[in-house]
């Protein structure tokens, strides 16, 4: 891998079909998951992370390179890092600790976003990976990533 893998992206949306709001910082905890977005009491589902590069396949594939990340309404965007597609495993983001607890599934909203969209991220867990916060902290845009352990 070249570079450093970092937080390239924050959003968070007040409720279900809301605008996302972007944000270049914000807390996570364990109660709450990204402060203001309205999934954070779902225990399994508290914070949406998608890979950049997986995104811009995805957008590739259908021939809209112009989609924002925003279109498929992640909460954190990550860059220069292969997302672990194991449940369990965990990403730290700054101080931050994030288990993976599944699979982020393409729905219907990204079909309605762009045509094809959906299936574009289907592959691969190309959509991204849903988690819970394990431990407490405020992250940056900027922040590095690392997986800090894979499930065997």
């Amino acid at each position: 891998m070249t570079g450093q893998a970092k937080l390239i992206g924050i959003a968070r949306k007040a409720k279900s079909r809301a605008p996302m709001e972007t944000l270049e910082q914000i807390t996570c905890s364990t109660a709450l998951g990204v402060d203001g977005d309205y999934r954070g009491k779902l225990r399994k589902r508290q914070v949406t992370i998608l890979s950049n590069e997986d995104w811009q396949t995805a957008c590739v594939v259908i021939d809209r390179t112009d989609l924002p990340w925003t279109t498929r309404r992640a909460n954190l965007l990550v860059s220069g890092i292969p997302l672990p597609r194991d449940i369990g495993a965990k990403i730290s983001i700054g101080s931050v600790v994030f288990e993976i607890t599944g699979e982020t599934d393409p729905c219907r909203r990204m079909e309605d976003a762009a045509k094809g969209l959906e299936e574009a991220l289907r592959p691969d867990w190309r959509g991204g990976v849903t988690c819970r916060v394990i431990k407490d902290g405020t992250i940056q845009c900027g922040d590095t990533v690392h997986i800090t352990s894979m499930i065997d």
